[in-house]
């Protein structure tokens, strides 16, 4: 048999066993094309999106429940200041960590002050934690404070005072940095204020960095350290998270107006404001960011406010200010009050050494 003949009959029996359809065949459909607007915006087409494999289980159980917990309207609904949802998360807190709470009036407003039943470790006995509850300036008064201010007394072995400042719809803007300001201004009685150090998680992190901001325009020295949790130094909308929070479930807030493509209304507290003013979005001015105290930024990738708070890092940043930014992987707004899950410890840990680090310092 000649050699091209064997070449032949391989050919032909490699046909017969090959993959290729045959002609006619019907081939799979190619997947939905992306389309590019003149402007610049994406249309994307519908996809699976599958958790993300970074996760630990507890973290990916975790996501999976809330996330079928933003579809249920019933859950959402707040008793006596406390989010259905987080009513476990808060039962949970009170468990695991031994805390004494007192129900306070501090410069005439309303706080809790939380101590660790054990006492104030030595090393933080001048110094002081300020909380600034989330609840998008209208509500979730005590249950984001508690979830907030528990653990972080526990851990860190600090007293946390957690204000009560003055929310929509029945108040406006500057109302709760009135109120911050006077619990601030009381506490300098008894602190350096480089040994105060003031945090929030969404509102209460927006509030922290317009607290900061009515400090300077009024002549208060600054505190030694802040935290920015969930949020942005202002500016909290807008930006490319909102497009990849929102249809992934995480339904906190509405979509984004059509004709305002990334903005939405402002939430009432703030109506009547201009957004470029430094104490209402302290981010818009380089000279007020510039005094800002050393400033830790916590987020998640699938958080709505991912893209405030990257800004404000880059912006804090360039204003020569030291921050942190940490961002875990595949997780949402305030994903750390689940004290349970390993990676809300570990954002536990880092705001509780954050604050060791930083106070008292120069």
């Amino acid at each position: 048999m000649s050699y091209t003949r064997v070449l032949l009959l391989l050919s032909s029996a490699l046909l017969a066993i090959s993959p290729l359809p045959a002609l006619g065949q019907d081939r799979p459909p190619e997947p939905p094309k992306v389309v590019v607007r003149a402007d610049g915006t994406v249309e994307v087409p519908a996809q699976v999106v599958p958790m993300s494999a970074f996760l630990s289980p507890e973290a990916k159980a975790y996501v999976t429940q809330h996330l079928k917990d933003m579809q249920d309207p019933e859950i959402l609904k707040q008793d006596d200041g406390v989010p259905r949802f987080m009513k476990g998360y808060l039962a949970r807190d009170r468990e695991l960590f031994a805390i004494d709470k007192k129900d306070e009036k501090m410069a005439g407003v309303r706080v809790y002050v939380y101590t660790p039943k054990a006492g104030v470790s030595a090393r933080n006995k001048n110094r002081v934690l300020i909380n600034l509850h989330g609840g998008g300036f209208s509500g979730c008064w005590p249950g984001c404070a508690e979830l907030e201010s528990i653990p972080v007394s526990a851990l860190g072995e600090i007293k946390v005072v957690s204000v009560d400042y003055r929310q929509g719809p029945d108040y406006k803007f500057p109302a709760a940095s009135e109120d911050v300001a006077s619990v601030y201004q009381e506490l300098l009685k008894s602190y350096k204020p480089g040994n105060i150090g003031i945090y929030g998680c969404s509102a209460g992190g927006m509030q922290t960095a317009m607290s900061v901001a009515w400090f300077q325009a009024h002549n208060l020295p600054r505190p030694g350290a802040i935290g920015i949790f969930c949020a942005g130094a202002g500016g909290a909308f807008g930006g490319d998270a909102l497009y990849t929070a929102w249809p992934l479930g995480e339904a906190r807030l509405a979509p984004p107006m059509p004709a305002n493509a990334g903005q939405r209304p402002p939430l009432g507290y703030f109506s009547g404001t201009d957004p470029k003013d430094p104490l209402v979005s302290p981010v818009n001015s380089p000279q007020v960011l510039a005094k800002f105290p050393p400033t830790l930024m916590i987020t998640g990738t699938r958080g709505f406010e991912l893209s405030g708070a990257l800004y404000s890092h880059q912006q804090l940043v360039k204003a020569g200010v030291e921050t942190e930014l940490h961002v875990w992987e595949g997780l949402f707004h305030g994903f750390f009050y689940n004290v349970d899950v390993p990676e809300s410890k570990d954002a536990l840990n880092v705001i509780v050494k954050f604050f060791d680090r930083r106070l008292g310092g120069k």
